[in-house]
């Protein structure tokens, strides 16, 4: 109760300004990425002293391997290095104490560590993440996909199982594109736009904040302020899970994998309307991939893909506002240049 009205007072100071000016997408991209940074250094001096923790690892090969690593600053990811290529290259998520655990984010104690990859006997966990870090690509894909003019809104989407066939990641575009639909070439356009981030091979770093911080990182929009109240109301710690990706900040609801270059097929395969809600016009865009280790057929991908072009159809949940703003130009403004040979 005390974390829920906390937010309501954080939402409402930069809600009212936010309210006084709002600036270009870009702006907001670079004052979240400023807010990001500025919590992330003031977290990492909480260490200023260099101390030791032991790390016990646990896998094939590896049970009664020990390091001794530093409290605060090394990473699941820092022990990977300590141990061979293979296990740095195709780690993707950790179980750190039997928890879920991000590989760029820092060990605060002693601990038993497990390193997570895709061709695990039972990689369901990790399976999970990764279906929740393609969403998040697509996401950001999204809203860099269109010219500074329109605005797009990215919508807090519920987890969306294996199961479904398809990953998705809920959008509102500026108003006037609500009567654009997307033609196969859009489509090929975000699919580019998605190989390119993910030839980058950009790490997705965590960073857990106090609902403050992140009001403050997405303070120009009303319904990323309502979610952090929300996610920081259910988190028994009162904290938020934030994630950056290059210069994209994002709020999540569940661990991602350790980077974009993990992602191996991927195709952007529909974007279906879901009509009118709550922030304007709904659209859930729709995606299907592989991990890096695991590749299908091209006649087993396209069997795939006709499955991901379906609509997923679970409830929508209150989601985000359009930040505002005019365009002159025409509609159809996807800009995703195609990806370095």
């Amino acid at each position: 109760m005390a974390t829920r009205t906390a937010c309501q007072v954080f939402r409402r100071r930069f809600s009212s300004a936010s309210a006084a000016l709002r600036p270009s997408t870009a702006e907001i991209r670079s004052r979240r990425n400023a807010v990001f940074s500025r919590e992330q250094q003031r977290q990492r001096a909480l260490y200023p002293r260099i101390e030791k923790i032991e790390v016990s690892l646990r896998g094939p090969g590896l049970d009664g391997t020990l390091l001794i690593m530093n409290k605060g600053m090394s990473t699941p990811l820092s022990c990977a290095r300590h141990l061979t290529e293979y296990h740095m290259n195709n780690s993707a998520l950790a179980l750190v104490d039997g928890e879920l655990w991000p590989l760029h984010q820092p060990l605060t104690d002693s601990c038993t560590l497990t390193l997570l990859m895709f061709n695990d006997s039972d990689p369901t966990l990790l399976n999970e993440a990764y279906w929740r870090s393609c969403s998040a690509l697509l996401g950001q894909v999204l809203e860099t996909a269109f010219k500074d003019d329109y605005t797009v809104e990215l919508l807090s989407t519920p987890e969306v199982p294996v199961t479904s066939g398809a990953f998705c990641c809920d959008v509102v575009l500026d108003p006037q594109l609500d009567s654009w639909t997307p033609s196969p070439e859009s489509l090929r356009s975000l699919t580019r736009g998605a190989q390119q981030l993910i030839h980058q091979n950009l790490a997705w770093e965590p960073l857990e904040v106090a609902p403050s911080v992140a009001l403050e990182v997405f303070s120009h929009s009303r319904c990323k302020q309502e979610e952090v109240e929300q996610k920081a109301s259910d988190s028994p710690k009162g904290t938020v899970m934030l994630y950056r990706c290059g210069d994209h900040v994002l709020l999540s609801g569940g661990p991602l994998v350790a980077r974009t270059g993990l992602c191996s097929q991927y195709e952007v395969t529909a974007m279906h309307s879901l009509g009118q809600g709550p922030w304007g016009h709904h659209r859930r865009t729709q995606g299907l991939s592989l991990p890096l280790q695991l590749q299908a057929h091209h006649t087993v991908w396209r069997r795939l893909r006709e499955r991901a072009e379906k609509l997923v159809s679970f409830p929508s949940c209150s989601q985000r506002i359009p930040y505002g703003g005019k365009a002159d130009t025409p509609p159809l403004a996807l800009q995703t240049p195609p990806p370095t040979p």
